[in-house]
């Protein structure tokens, strides 16, 4: 692969492809919700390598899409990408407290999963749920933002 310019802008038209015709909770366009975890990840990590910004945007293009890790090397990805939306695919039936040990031992993916929390609980998007999934939301994310904060 060229350039870290490259990196980026490859997963974002990798997730773009992966996501095209998803909506989230509220039905606006899922890409969006890769594109502001990219952006959070600048914001919290003014100095985060361009690997983080790629796991940001291919985050979960493996748990809910078509696209599988093979695909992603065959398209050029780098081990560190690779293991970073690793850390970020949740397994079937995994428990939460294990899928954040498997995060939090990944600096790319422990900087990604910030940035998502920061989407998830962010109380603008937040407010446009119906009450019973913002408020199941917020007691899933504050358990999230604990476990991630583990050492």
């Amino acid at each position: 692969m060229g350039n870290n310019r490259d990196l980026i802008a490859l997963a974002c038209d990798v997730a773009a492809a992966a996501h095209a015709g998803q909506v989230d909770k509220v039905g606006a366009s899922y890409i969006e919700h890769p594109a502001r975890v990219a952006a959070n990840v600048r914001l919290l990590f003014p100095h985060a390598p361009d690997a983080a910004v790629a796991v940001a945007w291919l985050h979960d293009v493996v748990e809910d899409t078509e696209i599988g890790f093979s695909d992603l090397r065959a398209l050029g990805f780098s081990l560190d990408v690779m293991e970073g939306v690793d850390a970020m695919t949740k397994r079937n039936g995994e428990r939460m407290e294990d899928y954040f040990a498997r995060v939090r031992a990944n600096p790319l993916a422990r900087m990604v999963k910030a940035a998502d929390l920061l989407d998830n609980t962010d109380p603008v998007r937040v407010a446009r749920l119906d009450p019973a999934t913002a408020d199941r939301l917020r007691f899933k994310y504050a358990r999230a933002a604990e476990l991630l904060a583990r050492l």
